[in-house]
């Protein structure tokens, strides 16, 4: 009878204390927990029968995890969807969104690769996965993405947001602000890190968006995600990827992982083979063995069933056309972007090309100015179409030019 006193007590301490410590072992922790200690406590986010049936029609490959999406990155066509829209808790793979603005941050000249980025006491007292900065320290913009990218740290990608933008809370408005331009609708964003926090919610079809305007538009992100293992600090901090598949997927470019008590195990995954760039995202699952075998799986899928063909390069010559009545007599027309398409494995050789574009454009032109276009269609379907452009400025010719030019020639002839 004594010792059954004793017990009850001890078992109720247990349990308060087990209350308050579980929400500290979040995202991609030092911390490690079992699968199956993970999923019984979570288990009242599991999808009822019903859900599940609803999603049968649409999860043809069978995955575990609730919500995943598959897209072509280059023209951000979906190839595989299953609940995309469904609102979860992104965990860490909110620091996609954290590294875009970086990103711009770098690309208009508002911060550099070398600057020195001072730690907050905010910033140093983040919890789940860090590089543990102290405040007294800061490191270079480069050894903060590095940590962000590899390690997923959290107190770099606050002290990264205080620099951008003076506070965290100004930050997460510019991460609102740009999931709003990108057509986002089933995010919003609560911190710059991805630890748990009411609201703070985004779905797989938002985050593949927001994964190929990284990887569209700053490809050179590519130098941070791709890197195994690496340090800082002179070689003293460690850093190890979480992303494993940079490791064992042939053409594995990225991107990031996350993972928290409540979100589960999410990913956004991205790779590219013979000119086909996928990202494939994938959000709760129910392991961290199945995020990256489900992410897998959709990659395969991808690459064993699709294949992006390339007709020609941004800028390539297409036609050199004459310019009336300009100060020089042509001009080479270029194409605008990359053309190519995305099609099903074995049509590719049933392409066909349709070239619209005028033998002679009067001046003046400008540089990048639409002349005509190409399509490419299959069966009657266009496929993908590409403006073409003038390469150059051309200057309509007057009494000035005229003469301008004449002097020029003179010169010319002088010189042979």
């Amino acid at each position: 009878m004594y010792r059954f006193k004793i017990l009850i007590p001890s078992f109720l301490v247990f349990t308060f204390i087990f209350s308050f410590i579980l929400p500290v072992f979040a995202d991609e922790t030092n911390y490690v927990w079992s699968d199956e200690e993970i999923i019984s406590t979570n288990a009242e986010l599991e999808p009822t029968e019903e859900e599940k049936n609803d999603n049968d029609n649409s999860n043809k490959l069978n995955l575990e995890s609730p919500s995943a999406i598959l897209i072509e990155q280059t023209t951000g066509q979906i190839l595989y969807e299953h609940n995309a829209h469904e609102q979860l808790r992104p965990a860490s793979v909110t620091k996609v969104m954290s590294i875009l603005l970086i990103m711009e941050a770098l690309d208009s000249g508002k911060i550099s690769l070398t600057d020195s980025v001072p730690c907050s006491e905010n910033a140093a007292s983040m919890g789940g996965s860090q590089i543990w900065l102290d405040p007294r320290e800061s490191l270079t913009v480069d050894e903060m993405l590095k940590a962000i990218c590899v390690a997923s740290a959290n107190d770099c990608v606050v002290a990264m947001a205080e620099y951008i933008a003076g506070s965290e809370e100004a930050f997460v408005q510019m991460m609102n602000d740009k999931a709003k331009e990108l057509g986002m609708q089933d995010t919003t964003f609560k911190n710059c890190h991805g630890l748990d926090e009411d609201g703070h919610v985004t779905s797989s079809y938002d985050i593949s968006l927001m994964s190929r305007e990284l990887l569209n538009n700053h490809p050179q992100i590519t130098q941070y995600t791709t890197i195994w293992m690496d340090s800082l600090r002179d070689g003293k901090s460690e850093l190890s990827n979480t992303n494993k598949l940079i490791r064992t997927y042939k053409g594995a470019t990225g991107l990031k992982t996350g993972s928290t008590g409540l979100a589960l195990y999410n990913l956004s995954a991205s790779a590219t083979r013979d000119n086909l760039s996928l990202i494939a995202v994938i959000m709760k699952a129910p392991s961290t063995k199945v995020r990256f075998a489900e992410a897998q799986k959709l990659l395969d899928y991808g690459f064993n069933n699709f294949t992006f063909e390339q007709f020609g390069k941004k800028d390539d010559v297409v036609k050199n056309i004459r310019v009336d009545k300009g100060v020089i007599s042509s001009v080479d027309a270029v194409l605008s972007e990359n053309a190519g398409t995305l099609m099903e494995k074995g049509n590719n050789k049933n392409v066909e090309q349709n070239l619209t574009l005028d033998d002679t454009v009067s001046a003046p032109v400008s540089a990048g100015q639409k002349l005509g276009e190409i399509s490419f269609s299959l069966d009657g379907k266009v496929l993908s179409t590409v403006d073409i452009v003038a390469k150059s400025d051309v200057d309509r010719l007057n009494l000035f030019t005229m003469s301008k030019r004449v002097i020029y020639s003179w010169i010319d002839l002088l010189r042979s």
